[in-house]
């Protein structure tokens, strides 16, 4: 069997990322013993919170190994063990997910706990705009990813043993609450449309819908699609999952149509959407609410607020750990910028609830 092919969005590992191939490597012989020795290890660009490795046996095999960063780390932040759990749990489910392989959490290996799961060959979408795709493809994708959205909150949490996997009672207080925890953990200066949002939000939670499993970070480019068709093979980047308000999920998946077409952000605004054949947010939401039974969606406003708050408060995260040359993606201080856009952002969505 052939050496796999490096993904194109693997590289060299960054300074600071390096690990120690003798403890890892002895500990990878007896817990994988079909990935033959010496192996490569090159690095994920994306992960700006978990720094992520691509691990090429010499013959063939081919995993991805997720850890936690380096130094203090944010409260309830950074949390593999729980993406392992969730990713085993959703195994037996029709939601798309890469087979795990194992959980360490065993700090004196590689210096923090990770976990090894199998490499999913497809391809990474960054660009919520799609260029160079068909017509038809653009469509499709963006169903295949409002269809994987509707089959993660339609998961029997109780069949495949999460009943236990979070807390939803007063779950969008409670995630204020926590988000403005963050934010001001790794705040360096003063952001009034950050004070003001967490204000405002506390101040106008609407009634909690059913609690489901949420995802927490439901993107274009944490979902791997097929090679060649435009369907989602995999669902990655589980950290922020949990049961929650499904509501609040799908809310953050529409953000880019609110994020300016930046190398940082990646959004929508400005794109002609009809042309290129990607759904409006209304039909998007639309879609999702005849997959899931839904009606109307009481509050869209609050929840779109509550996804931009949540965003610029991880993004300050981000700022925060590259200043201080912890961050998992060398993006990372362009990335920080981005605070108060996304603050203000969401502070002009919030005051048209009023």
């Amino acid at each position: 069997m052939n050496p796999p092919l490096k993904p194109p969005s693997a590289g060299a590992v960054r300074p600071g990322h390096e690990l120690d191939p003798v403890p890892l490597g002895a500990y990878l012989r007896r817990a994988l013993p079909d990935l033959e020795q010496p192996f490569e290890l090159s690095q994920f660009e994306g992960g700006q919170s978990n720094p992520t490795y691509f691990v090429a046996g010499s013959n063939g095999r081919a995993y991805v190994l997720r850890k936690k960063p380096k130094g203090v780390l944010l409260p309830s932040a950074h949390l593999v063990e729980r993406e392992h759990r969730v990713m085993a749990a959703l195994h037996s489910t029709d939601v798309p997910v890469p087979t795990m392989r194992l959980l360490c959490e065993d700090s004196s290996v590689i210096g923090t706990p990770f976990y090894v799961m199998d490499y999913v060959e497809g391809r990474i979408l960054r660009d919520p705009s799609l260029p160079g795709m068909s017509v038809a493809d653009r469509a499709a994708i963006y169903d295949s990813m409002n269809d994987v959205a509707a089959r993660i909150h339609k998961v029997d949490v109780a069949r495949v043993g999460l009943v236990d996997y979070g807390k939803p009672a007063n779950y969008l207080a409670r995630q204020v609450a926590r988000w403005t925890e963050q934010y001001v953990a790794a705040r360096s200066r003063s952001i009034d449309a950050m004070d003001w949002l967490s204000s405002w939000l506390i101040e106008h939670v609407p009634p909690e819908e059913a609690p489901t499993l949420t995802h927490g970070d439901l993107r274009l480019d944490n979902l791997v699609f097929d090679k060649t068709e435009p369907r989602v093979v995999a669902v990655l980047d589980w950290e922020l999952s949990t049961l929650g308000n499904p509501i609040a999920d799908i809310a953050y998946n529409c953000l880019a149509y609110y994020l300016p077409r930046t190398a940082a952000l990646r959004g929508l605004v400005g794109a002609d959407l009809a042309s290129l054949s990607i759904p409006t947010e209304q039909a998007y939401v639309a879609a999702y609410a005849a997959r899931t039974g839904r009606g109307t969606i009481p509050s869209w406003s609050f929840y779109l607020a509550f996804g931009l708050f949540r965003v610029a408060s991880i993004v300050e995260g981000v700022r925060a750990r590259a200043a201080k040359g912890t961050g998992s993606s060398s993006s990372g201080r362009e990335l920080g910028k981005m605070t108060e856009l996304l603050a203000e952002t969401g502070r002009t969505i919030a005051r048209r609830e009023r």
